[in-house]
């Protein structure tokens, strides 16, 4: 049973407001689109389904592959609904697996089984349904947050195993899993060596802490390319910093699931520079990177680029912290 819908999106650049600042014209996490609308197809009736999204007007001949995993409860892709828009509309395909039937069922130990049915069957609709745009598998990219960056990790290291494509790049989001375990790896030794893989932790994260994002940074020894970010608290400039910055509403990506946790995201999202510098520019870079070796400097390497948040009326925004892959920097990570 499928269900498609058309959203049509104008290019427009909000007017800065108070400490709202404005989405960048230029460069990653930019209002500079390939395409004016979302295709929204509805395949997640099942809680190993899934939501596909695709580029229009115009209609592109190919995409590229993200798969993008959602939170605890995140299963209404409304929560991320911004961010979706803005990488489907610079040409990606993004397969949205929905791991949960409710925030109760199933067990943890089905989260993976149920994202790599969801990516599995999504592969296979594109490639043979004829309905849809072809996409090159060969230039995956995930992004996960929260449980979903868990469990974007432990696919990554085990692609083989659950027969998907290799991913080129990764970006984990205030990865944890909370009171449980399943998902979790002892070790990150055995991610691709040539993988770029950027992990974001924040300093007021109470729900998972930066734990896992940090023994996944520390672990993952054979992958030189990585990074590891810290997102600070800037009380004077409005921005905080804990577990759920990733989230950015877009009810016209609702669908219909309105428990708990997205509640909670149109309670609390708020859509600033952690999200255009922060997020989206940091996730577009790791793509540029992985696919066509351009950008890396807003993503990798402790640069200006990769931890500017970007200026406000009044100055410039708290930076981002940067921890790279050198072993004598590793014991300056603060844990909370």
């Amino acid at each position: 049973m499928k269900n498609l819908f058309v959203f049509f999106f104008l290019i427009s650049i909000s007017p800065a407001f108070g400490q709202i600042p404005q989405q960048p014209t230029t460069g990653p996490g930019s209002a500079t689109y390939q395409h004016d609308s979302v295709l929204f197809h509805n395949y997640a009736e099942a809680e190993d389904g899934f939501w596909l999204f695709e580029p229009a007007s115009p209609k592109p001949k190919t995409t590229n592959l993200i798969v993008f995993i959602h939170g605890y409860g995140g299963y209404n892709p409304m929560i991320y609904g911004q961010w979706i828009k803005h990488l489907v509309r610079k040409g990606n395909t993004i397969i949205y697996p929905r791991y949960q039937k409710n925030v109760f069922s199933p067990k943890p130990q089905q989260f993976s089984p149920n994202v790599i049915t969801g990516i599995q069957t999504a592969l296979k609709i594109i490639e043979e349904s004829g309905k849809h745009i072809p996409t090159k598998k060969e230039e995956l990219c995930i992004v996960g947050h929260s449980y979903g960056g868990i469990l974007g990790a432990e696919i990554t290291v085990n692609w083989e195993k659950y027969s998907i494509p290799k991913p080129k790049g990764i970006f984990l989001c205030a990865p944890g899993t909370g009171p449980f375990k399943a998902g979790k790896l002892a070790t990150y030794e055995a991610m691709p060596a040539d993988i770029k893989l950027l992990v974001i932790v924040n300093e007021k994260d109470y729900t998972v802490g930066d734990e896992m994002g940090v023994k996944i940074f520390e672990t993952a020894t054979n992958t030189p390319h990585r990074n590891l970010i810290r997102q600070q608290l800037d009380s004077d400039n409005n921005i905080s910093a804990g577990h759920n910055e990733s989230y950015c509403v877009d009810k016209a990506f609702d669908s219909g699931h309105l428990n708990y946790t997205a509640k909670k995201a149109l309670r609390i999202t708020k859509t600033n520079a952690v999200d255009y510098y922060g997020y989206w520019k940091l996730f577009d870079a790791v793509i540029d990177c992985s696919r066509n070796g351009q950008n890396c400097e807003y993503a990798f390497g402790n640069t200006t680029q990769q931890r500017s948040l970007g200026m406000i009326a009044g100055g410039t925004l708290k930076e981002l912290e940067v921890i790279t892959a050198q072993p004598k920097q590793l014991s300056t990570v603060v844990r909370n």
